[in-house]
């Protein structure tokens, strides 16, 4: 387990964050179990699976902030307070569901998402740039760890990736919706992108008063973290030169792949692809059909992906209880032991159901084969009030009682893209969005 996460520190710093201080306590009382509906169509069942699943983000929020909690159980031992500037990000674009769906009114989503931005003006920022974790109440910065107590450049762009989305949503002329916009556009224009290259032609997750550099940790692909480097290039005032893209990012260890496995191709990334949120969190808003560069066809690159993760499931090469074609989904979550990366080169027996569940857009029908298994198979176990619980594994008995905002957001948002596109749609009209992937020379049916 120790080399494991030494593994893990070296090449995946995003979980070896959320793995700290994991508590395994039970979820609040106030989280209860509900029934399960019998005989839905395929439609109605991602209706009520979406719908469950926006309430993490709506009825748990923080009461003050609106941000979402890192999860439901205790975060570090910090206790309620701690709000995830990812988490919150995707909870955003569940928000824009929602409004969508008419599941709320627009002027509740209004009244909501002038508390969020309204707060995050006010909150703790460094060079522009939010923490990973901060004081819900206060909007204090939370440190993540030791050194950690500053700007989280990813954590800042998954969050930017859903305001983007709900400045170009919320878009009548009225004083609320105005005031969405405005103070988005303050906080986007704030982004110093280029100070987190140190002047170097790469970007760098951290950097804090207190410790300056010293976790010194560079972007490299390829990961969860595209949309970092998408949105640094795309920035209004202080954005970074097409260079940090093609000589940090495209430069990694692990950027170019090439090999095949189980018969699919993978042009980028890890043996086997890693886990599956790097073909998942970045393309909430970044729209993958029809996404190419120099590098790598994005839309291939992520279905050969999830593709391989799923074969991979079904060959159960060690021989878990519970995997096959519709139980399948390897990524980073909770597990029997704590928190880890899950991927076919680091199988534990666990299965995320947000891993296949956010793969709607590329696999539809495998997804709906998974979806249907956890929710009328295995949903006395991990159905409740918020969705479906963080993980599960049959061959330990063990099945999750909490949720993860990073795990939630992406089921709404990902399910919405594949029926109707509305996130991929939004994110992609941005003119900065549309200017940032121009610059780095990308080919996409929606770049004008």
């Amino acid at each position: 387990m120790k080399k494991i996460l030494i593994i893990l520190l070296l090449i995946l710093p995003s979980v070896y964050g959320r793995a700290q201080g994991v508590n395994q306590a039970a979820a609040p009382d106030s989280i209860k179990a509900v029934g399960i509906i019998k005989n839905l169509s395929d439609s109605a069942l991602l209706d009520v699976v979406q719908r469950q699943t926006f309430r993490y983000f709506w009825d748990y929020a923080h009461p003050v902030s609106g941000l979402a909690r890192e999860r439901s159980n205790k975060s570090f031992d910090y206790g309620d307070e701690v709000v995830t500037m990812g988490g919150s990000g995707f909870g955003i674009m569940a928000i824009i569901v929602a409004t969508d769906r008419k599941w709320i009114t627009r002027e509740q989503a209004d009244d909501r998402m002038v508390k969020i931005v309204n707060f995050l003006y006010k909150a703790n920022s460094f060079h522009g740039v939010f923490p990973h974790w901060m004081n819900g109440a206060t909007g204090k910065v939370i440190p993540f760890g030791r050194k950690d107590d500053g700007g989280d450049l990813v954590e800042t762009a998954y969050l930017f990736q859903g305001l983007l989305c709900a400045r170009q949503y919320y878009n009548h002329d009225n004083p609320k919706e105005e005031r969405i916009r405005a103070v988005i556009n303050w906080m986007w224009n704030d982004i110093e992108w280029d100070w987190y290259t140190q002047g170097k032609d790469v970007l760098y997750w951290h950097w804090s008063p207190n410790n300056g550099w010293a976790m010194n940790f560079p972007i490299h692909g390829f990961n969860e973290c595209l949309i970092t480097y998408v949105l640094a290039a795309s920035g209004t005032h202080f954005p970074v030169s097409a260079d940090v893209y093609h000589k940090g990012w495209a430069q990694g260890s692990f950027f170019k792949n090439g090999n095949s496995y189980y018969g699919y191709k993978l042009q980028l990334g890890f043996p086997y692809g890693g886990p599956l949120f790097f073909s998942q969190y970045s393309f909430l808003g970044l729209n993958p059909k029809g996404l190419k560069d120099e590098y790598a066809d994005y839309w291939q690159q992520n279905l050969n992906h999830t593709l391989i993760n799923r074969a991979y499931c079904i060959a159960n090469p060690k021989k878990y209880q519970g995997y096959g074609a519709n139980s399948w989904g390897l990524t980073a979550s909770d597990n029997y032991e704590g928190y880890n990366a899950h991927s076919p080169t680091n199988d534990l027996g666990v299965i995320t159901p947000t891993a296949a569940l956010s793969a709607f857009p590329y696999t539809p029908e495998y997804s709906m084969q998974a979806l249907r298994h956890f929710y009328y198979d295995l949903g006395d176990k991990i159905w409740g009030p918020y969705g479906f619980t963080d993980a599960f594994s049959q061959s330990h008995n063990w099945y999750a009682k909490n949720y993860l905002a990073i795990d939630e957001g992406p089921i709404v948002v990902m399910i919405e893209n594949y029926r109707t596109g509305l996130l991929w749609k939004l994110f992609m009209s941005c003119p900065e969005v549309q200017g940032g992937l121009k610059k780095l020379n990308f080919q996409s049916p929606q770049i004008n």
